[in-house]
């Protein structure tokens, strides 16, 4: 019978190691590791070695982190937002936060689990408007109007970028240059998700 309660905890384990690419003795250690963990099956009594236990530890808390749904979709709704230089651009509607990464008070989200993600900035905005995609401090995409097109109110810009995080870390949107205009009523937007 503990064999049974055993086996989906067995299955999802060796399934986040194959998905891995680990070498096929992680996963021939690891099928021993969780062998080692019964000693005795009289009465559904299992002893744990205390090593064994830790090693299960951890690897359900990797399993768990690897599946975890880490996304978040915001934009700006109330007002037209005139920023200035180097201010982060605080969206004030949240349409989901998947992980609650994303803090609507500062406009940053901040990384809970590392991993490889994909970002999208969509704004309305008037010409010569500069917005940058910031990971930590460093620019990771860049999206312009450019002065060139004076004779229209707004311009829609758009820009994707897929990018690796570590756990901390910091991503936002930044506007470069004085007096930068974004449109509300759902036409600028922030978006994240974790891929893998």
């Amino acid at each position: 019978m503990l064999l049974y309660l055993l086996f989906p905890l067995l299955l999802s384990v060796l399934g986040v190691s194959c998905g891995e690419n680990n070498l096929q003795s992680d996963v021939q250690t690891k099928m021993g590791l969780l062998k080692s963990l019964i000693y005795n099956n009289t009465k559904a009594t299992v002893t744990l070695d205390s090593s064994a236990l830790k090693q299960l530890i951890k690897l359900l808390s990797e399993s768990s982190n690897h599946s975890r749904r880490i996304s978040f979709s915001v934009y700006v709704k109330s007002n037209v937002l005139t920023l200035g230089s180097g201010q982060t651009v605080k969206y004030d509607t949240i349409l989901t936060n998947d992980g609650n990464g994303y803090d609507d008070r500062t406009g940053v989200f901040t990384c809970p689990v590392a991993g490889t993600y994909m970002f999208v900035v969509d704004s309305l905005s008037k010409p010569g408007i500069w917005l940058f995609l910031k990971v930590n401090n460093n620019a990771v995409g860049k999206l312009h109007v450019s002065v060139a097109h004076k004779d229209k109110p707004f311009v829609q810009i758009s820009r994707t970028v897929i990018v690796r995080l570590k756990s901390g870390d910091h991503v936002r949107v930044e506007n470069y240059s004085n007096n930068g205009i974004i449109h509300d009523g759902h036409y600028s937007g922030f978006t994240g998700v974790r891929l893998y």
